[in-house]
């Protein structure tokens, strides 16, 4: 197989190593207009890279690695030429509707990714959720400092700097697919948002969200991107469960009613973190949803989250923004 890594910044190399890992076989050609990243990919990992697709040997299948407002052109030039598509967080639903019929048409694979469906502590929720059979509340909190999430170049530069795929719009696209699946759909919510740093942007930077789902769960949302440590912090609680998550691969707590004292939830043999990522950043997701990708193409099973379901979740984004 051959794969086309489409955007060679931070996360087209994350997805470049975490695809060597999966099958050293794969052969992985490099596409990005910028020379100095071709080189560097080059030099790193030993690839061949294009300044575009057109001009790369064919390939299976394509990971879309590049800023947001960039997906939809390439994604149709991927699904065009054959490809199967994973990408990327689009954080904008344009080209979806022709995109998910020239998929369809073509019998190809088209997912994008939604890093917090594969954490194990996500699925441990969920989990204790449905066999806690009760209404849940829950408190959450996430939060890290604009100039923070990229130190090696400035905000500005950097798609989160642009109000059609800023930082607040990111972590609602990252953080309300798992929501939804844990809680249920959304179908009430209460929004007040404000800017309240002196960062550089014209979108608001930090938002308190009440969510109502269709379980009869009800949530609180903070989302920002002023707070100065980076921060996930969640609570659930209800008559049968109260758990406590910091985001960590080793941050799951439940409350024993019995012996009075949280326990430490233990999910992971071993856990894969990057230096120069917040302590929340697991490895292992990324490398679960790249498999499952490969699966989906290999096996035809279906895929866990598609541009279906991200179509409302970007409708629920859109109106928290509103």
């Amino acid at each position: 197989m051959r794969v086309a890594v489409i955007g060679l910044g931070s996360m087209g190399k994350r997805r470049i190593r975490l695809i060597r890992k999966y099958d050293e076989t794969i052969q992985i050609v490099g596409i990005d207009t910028k020379e100095e990243r071709r080189v560097a990919c080059t030099e790193e990992y030993g690839i061949e890279t294009f300044g575009d697709l057109a001009e790369a040997p064919q390939a299976d299948c394509a990971f879309v690695c590049t800023s947001p407002l960039s997906h939809n052109k390439i994604i149709t030039q991927c699904l065009t030429q054959g490809l199967h598509v994973f990408t990327e967080l689009n954080l904008v639903a344009d080209g979806y509707d022709t995109n998910i019929a020239l998929a369809r048409q073509q019998d190809l694979v088209l997912v994008l990714s939604s890093t917090f469906l594969y954490r194990e502590e996500v699925k441990q929720i969920r989990h204790l959720a449905r066999q806690a059979n009760c209404m849940l509340n829950y408190t959450y909190h996430i939060g890290q400092y604009l100039p923070d999430w990229h130190p090696w170049e400035n905000y500005k530069d950097f798609f989160v700097g642009n109000k059609q795929s800023n930082g607040c719009r990111e972590i609602f696209a990252i953080e309300l697919p798992w929501l939804t699946e844990v809680f249920g759909d959304i179908v009430g919510i209460d929004v007040v948002k404000s800017k309240m740093s002196s960062l550089d942007i014209d979108y608001a930077d930090n938002y308190l969200v009440i969510l109502q789902h269709a379980s009869g769960c009800k949530g609180t949302l903070a989302v920002d991107v002023v707070a100065r440590k980076a921060v996930r912090n969640l609570e659930v609680f209800g008559e049968q469960l109260y758990l406590r998550w910091d985001g960590s691969p080793t941050g799951l707590y439940v409350y024993d009613f019995a012996a009075k004292y949280d326990v430490n939830v233990k999910l992971y043999k071993e856990v894969e973190q990057l230096d120069n990522y917040a302590g929340f950043v697991v490895e292992n997701a990324y490398a679960d949803e790249i498999a499952a990708f490969f699966e989906a193409i290999n096996t035809g099973k279906a895929p866990t989250y598609n541009f279906e379901q991200d179509k409302e979740i970007l409708k629920i984004i859109d109106r928290i923004e509103a």
